[in-house]
């Protein structure tokens, strides 16, 4: 197996969706609580993406297992194990190798932190296998969109800060005489959720793009996903609204004081994910125009990444 092969099998390029919230959460950590943990940083990082490409990893396996409908957009082109030839074998290999030295450093992570680390690590492991593993993966239900925007978009980023200020109350959990305890520090988890709302709109849009353009092949293939219930009418009119509900946020999160001014600056990119958007809605074809909903979580929130670069720099 090549390097190449293997690149493709984990698609590398979409690890950008996992990155993006990772650095906006650790900018945000650093301006807001003034705390940058550079060995947590490091640790997280690397097991965030060998996890990202494991269940990626797994998607392409379950995909390729399952898959009843081999024609359509490029069968044979999009998934890797049939362009590259990747026995069954090998990509199990790869599968659990990935999902051992994320678990591992999740593991060193939590005794570095604290177990509020291990409790959302593990949330977030079921989720992401059971995403497309088990009788009823989340992938093929209509709940995809939410989980993939909520776990990618808001999880990653709040881990992203709290392995930087696990010691300022934010959230603990303690076991004490057969009594577990969970405290949550509600109103800052409402600064951070607002913050993050730009990023779990558009990383649910990935998927909603894909599934919009996906539908006939779906059903095909016995994916009953959220496009199939409410239509492609309104699918496309919801993945408008969760950009514009995005920059809102943006907009709220300043007037509130709990994003710099600079934040803002964000607000440029509209324009282009205006233009992106109306494509996309004229004509959402996989080959033609999916394209546009990566761009428009890149450009949206690589547009946060610099603002608050921004911020840091003149704080």
């Amino acid at each position: 197996m090549t390097l190449i092969s293997f690149l493709k099998f984990v698609e590398i390029q979409t690890k950008v969706a996992s990155v993006i919230p990772f650095a906006i959460g650790t900018l945000y950590a650093v301006y807001r609580y003034g705390s940058f943990k550079s060995s947590n940083f490091i640790i997280m990082f690397i097991s965030l993406i060998c996890f990202d490409m494991a269940t990626t990893a797994i998607n392409n396996y379950i995909d390729f297992k399952k898959a009843i409908k081999k024609e359509g957009f490029g069968y044979e082109h999009h998934n890797a194990m049939v362009k590259h030839g990747i026995r069954e074998k090998t990509a199990l290999g790869i599968i659990f190798t990935l999902i051992t030295v994320a678990s591992t450093l999740g593991l060193i992570l939590t005794v570095r932190t604290s177990t509020v680390v291990l409790l959302i690590g593990m949330l977030s492991f079921a989720v992401g296998i059971f995403y497309t593993f088990g009788p009823l993966p989340i992938s093929r239900m209509p709940l995809g969109e939410a989980f993939s925007g909520f776990f990618m978009g808001f999880i990653i980023l709040f881990l992203a800060i709290f392995i930087h200020v696990y010691d300022k109350n934010i959230a603990s959990l303690t076991y004490s005489y057969d009594i577990l305890s969970l405290n949550i520090n509600i109103l800052e988890i409402f600064r951070i959720f607002l913050i993050s709302i730009p990023t779990v709109g558009a990383i649910a849009n990935i998927m909603l793009a894909n599934n919009t353009c996906d539908l006939e092949d779906d059903i095909a293939n016995q994916r009953f996903t959220l496009v199939y219930y409410i239509g492609k009418k309104n699918s496309l009119k919801l993945f408008a609204f969760l950009y514009y509900i995005g920059y809102a946020a943006i907009i709220a999160a300043v007037i509130l004081r709990i994003a710099p001014l600079t934040l803002l600056l964000a607000l440029l990119t509209l324009i282009p994910v205006y233009k992106n958007i109306k494509t996309f809605r004229s004509k959402p074809v996989k080959a033609e125009t999916f394209i546009l909903s990566v761009k428009n979580m890149v450009l949206m929130n690589v547009g946060q990444v610099i603002a608050l670069a921004i911020a840091l720099v003149f704080k």
